[in-house]
């Protein structure tokens, strides 16, 4: 399917826009600045709102159907949430406003603050972070920044489970920290053994994914936190995971030090189509001090009379700055609101239902599709698009074959220790009929690969655009490009 460019709808003559009269005084602009020609195309008002409304039904979104991507929780976002991000006291506020006239937005930052403590049982949460990958940086930093602080110069070793998120080693890289790979044994935990071995006086932390990136709580977890400490290190937390835990289980509660919350993931505000994202981070009592500048507090306690007085405070030892302004204010209102509506009981169950959907799932297509770690899951699990039946077909084809069926594909070949690795995160709000259909599908998909291989081979068939060639995706940014003459 060939869709028009806005240029090749144009229409000479035809205008969108007739522009009012200057209500200043007009000049004369130099000849030389004038353009001779300027091509731009002519079109309606209604010919330009039909062409880019069209082409937005193209794209597919979480408003639209599942959106299993393993590892990145792309829920249903309540439109309450972007009602109340759009109240003029929140929308039309500026970061530079004297903070007197901006509390009502500072006691929602710092309530926000107060909720993902009692989340996690951290003792201080910064909220400035941008993303959760920027949150992990920040995490890292405040661990460097505390061994520089306490003589420990020489910790330059991190270690990263080689189930753990694929930012992690950039963000310690970063950092200027060695990475360390420590492999996972054949249950799918941290292993142990090879653990012990890797820690001594040069070991800065690790950097712990839990439940990791095969959808498995690590059944280790307090050992592999007692050892990393045992030698002076840190424990650092990716909490990108968290949506498996809310209500069940507080990070902090089993010796993480450090942690970043994804609330573009876990607390529903807008995820994909690049941002924006929140990555605040939490940290352990004797990590507070190192927080970027500034957090918020209360300044002046309420009295009888008066309500308390909000305001910013730069902790003692921080790290600085690390974002304009406060962070992505617009998405820390979306996560209040979410977290205000559910209240501690229902943010229990989006934990509980969200483990139940990808337990169901997994049980239904475990038997049709290799799971290398056959155990129970939490939020997410693995399995392998490789069929022995069919051994020409391979997760891709399986992937742009579920587009055919309106299903948005799951992560492919990540984690790389599956090979060909499908990551398959069905969240909380999906309801068993919608899970019950991707089974269904992936059924027939496992099906169809063994009786007519070359529906998978040359999928997708229904979509806007057909299978790309991967090579050219992958070199040309830009894979077309029509200009007018």
């Amino acid at each position: 399917m060939s869709e028009p460019t806005i240029y090749e709808l144009s229409s000479t003559g035809r205008t969108g826009v007739t522009f009012p009269e200057p209500d200043v005084p007009k000049s004369t602009v130099p000849e030389s600045l004038i353009r001779k020609d300027l091509a731009l195309p002519e079109l309606s008002e209604a010919d330009v709102i039909r062409h880019f409304t069209h082409l937005s039904k193209l794209n597919y979104s979480i408003d639209e159907g599942f959106y299993p991507l393993g590892s990145c929780t792309m829920k249903y976002n309540p439109k309450v949430n972007e009602a109340a991000a759009r109240l003029a006291g929140f929308a039309y506020s500026h970061p530079l406003q004297p903070e007197e006239t901006i509390q009502g937005n500072l006691a929602l930052m710092f309530h926000l603050q107060e909720w993902l403590k009692e989340i996690s049982g951290f003792s201080s949460v910064c909220l400035e972070p941008s993303a959760g990958a920027q949150g992990e940086m920040v995490g890292v930093a405040i661990i460097h920044a505390y061994h520089r602080s306490t003589g420990g110069s020489t910790r330059r070793k991190m270690l990263i489970p080689d189930s753990a998120h694929g930012t992690n080693p950039a963000s310690s890289a970063m950092e200027g920290f060695e990475i360390v790979s420590v492999p996972t044994d054949l249950h799918g935990n941290v292993d142990l053994n090879i653990l012990r071995s890797l820690c001594d006086e040069n070991t800065a932390g690790i950097m712990l994914t839990n439940p990791n990136t095969l959808g498995l709580f690590d059944q280790n977890v307090v050992e592999v936190v007692e050892i990393v400490h045992k030698v002076g290190g840190l424990v650092y937390g990716d909490g990108a995971n968290l949506n498996a835990l809310l209500g069940v289980l507080r990070p902090a509660d089993i010796g993480i030090d450090v942690m970043h919350f994804n609330l573009h993931k876990t607390f529903s505000t807008p995820h994909g189509g690049g941002g924006p994202g929140s990555g605040p981070v939490g940290v352990c009592e004797k990590l507070v001090d190192f927080l970027p500048d500034p957090v918020v507090d209360i300044v002046e306690p309420a009295t009888d009379e008066l309500p308390a007085l909000y305001g910013f405070r730069k902790p003692k030892k921080t790290i600085g700055r690390v974002k304009s302004f406060h962070g992505q204010f617009g998405m820390l209102v979306r996560a209040f609101v979410y977290i205000s509506m559910h209240g501690p009981d229902g943010l229990k169950k989006v934990a509980e239902h969200a483990v139940l959907n990808a337990n169901y799932i997994q049980s239904k297509l475990k038997n049709v599709y290799p799971v290398p770690y056959d155990r129970i899951c939490m939020h997410e699990f693995v399995m392998e698009g490789k069929l022995a039946d069919a051994p020409h077909i391979i997760a891709l084809d399986i992937s742009k074959r579920l587009m055919d069926y309106d299903f948005h594909p799951p992560t492919n070949y990540f984690p790389l220790i599956v090979p060909e690795a499908l990551m398959i995160e069905p969240t909380e709000t999906e309801n068993k009929q919608s899970c019950d259909r991707f089974i269904d599908v992936l059924i027939k998909i496992a099906e169809e690969a063994k009786t007519h291989p070359e529906l998978l081979k040359e999928a997708p068939h229904n979509t806007p655009v057909g299978r790309l060639d991967e090579v050219k995706a992958a070199k040309d940014l830009v894979l077309c490009c029509w200009l007018p003459e």
